[in-house]
């Protein structure tokens, strides 16, 4: 976790939840429950809108304070339409100060306004108790099996020491950009502000800050036309071994410019794409084989049919075939053991997807 101290949360569950891949595809087979008891019973670990809803170091708390005053409720909210919308949000807190771990199933329904076609389904309760999340006065304290959040007070999870630090904005900032340095090595100011959704303008102060302090370098990179920054305690490795299947949400690939400046892939998930227009597929991940993104698979897991699905899979143009596939087929395997699936099957759609289906 420290070395990409954001987590990215995303719960679609064609494959299995993506947050949970990032961590497979750095440490191949883990205990699922047991990194679940790390994040949320430790105390070492909160959830924070970050690069988007992300687990993130509690330690972080202070860094992130700034965005916390400035949350705002969506303009769509139907909170905004509540003639007691003040009193209704105190009477939250209240509720769950008084009964500790709660959902939004929990609390007493309200009726609101009619939904409009298009706006997103949630309920007022829901929309309050994320709100309170958005300000701070709430915390998650863990996610049930179902993945939905249980909340609870900040101050019953989140240590004193990190809730009472107070830390300007323009230093929460720039320690902010030292962490997505550490963690891409290299980078432009774009990359580094995408981050933690940060602005690039709002970013470029805090980079030239750190480039006078020497955590950061400017660099000329082959290829790029933007400046690059290295980090300070960045090492370049003599080789990049192994290989790995990514989530389409893991740091590596998902901002998409930099996965397009570093490996020539030009990557787009398209589960909000109509079926006739994708490309690629439903979920796609790019299969990370040496330094070199080398095939995209389209995969599901099928657990009725205990199969993990290889829907369709790409060869990307400068990859070997041969060696490609060989690494796909044992990183397949791997993950339908871990997922406890019986077995790999694949839809044999083109020729590359053949060969994989010929090589299993």
């Amino acid at each position: 976790m420290a070395a990409i101290a954001v987590l990215q949360l995303d719960f679609v569950n064609v494959l299995l939840p993506a947050h949970f891949l990032i961590l497979w595809s750095r440490l191949g087979p883990y205990d699922r429950s047991r990194f679940e008891h790390f994040l949320y019973d430790s105390g070492e670990h909160t959830e924070q809108w970050a690069h988007e809803a992300s687990i993130v170091a509690s330690s972080d708390w202070p860094l992130l304070a700034h965005r916390r005053r400035e949350f705002q409720q969506w303009k769509n909210s139907p909170l905004n339409q509540l003639p007691d919308r003040d009193a209704y949000l105190d009477n939250i807190l209240g509720l769950i100060e008084e009964q500790g771990g709660t959902t939004s199933n929990d609390l007493p329904a309200v009726a609101g306004p009619r939904r409009k076609p298009g706006d997103w389904h949630r309920s007022i309760p829901r929309w309050a108790i994320e709100y309170h999340f958005g300000t701070g006065n709430l915390a998650v304290r863990r996610r049930l099996k179902n993945f939905q959040r249980v909340y609870d007070l900040a101050e019953r999870i989140i240590d004193e020491c990190h809730r009472s630090a107070c830390i300007e904005k323009a230093d929460a900032e720039r320690e902010l950009l030292r962490k997505a340095s550490s963690s891409l090595g290299i980078a432009t100011s774009h990359d580094l502000a995408d981050y933690y959704r940060m602005s690039n303008r709002d970013a470029l102060p805090r980079i030239e800050e750190l480039v006078e302090e020497g955590a950061l370098a400017r660099v000329a990179v082959e290829g790029w036309s933007q400046i690059g920054y290295l980090a300070s305690g960045a090492v370049l490795p003599r080789r990049i071994p192994g290989a790995s299947l990514l989530s389409p949400f893991d740091p590596v690939v998902w901002f998409r410019p930099r996965a397009l400046r570093l490996f020539d892939f030009d990557y787009r998930i398209e589960i909000y794409v109509p079926e006739a227009k994708r490309r690629w597929g439903y979920y796609v991940l790019p299969f990370r084989h040496g330094d070199a993104i080398a095939a995209r698979v389209d995969l599901k897991a099928d657990r009725k049919t205990s199969e993990l699905l290889v829907q369709n899979a790409y060869l990307e143009r400068a990859a070997d075939s041969g060696d490609t596939v060989d690494a796909l087929v044992r990183e397949l395997r791997s993950l339908a053991a871990w997922l406890k699936l019986d077995r790999v099957t694949i839809r044999k759609a083109n020729a590359f997807a053949k060969t994989l289906a010929r090589s299993l």
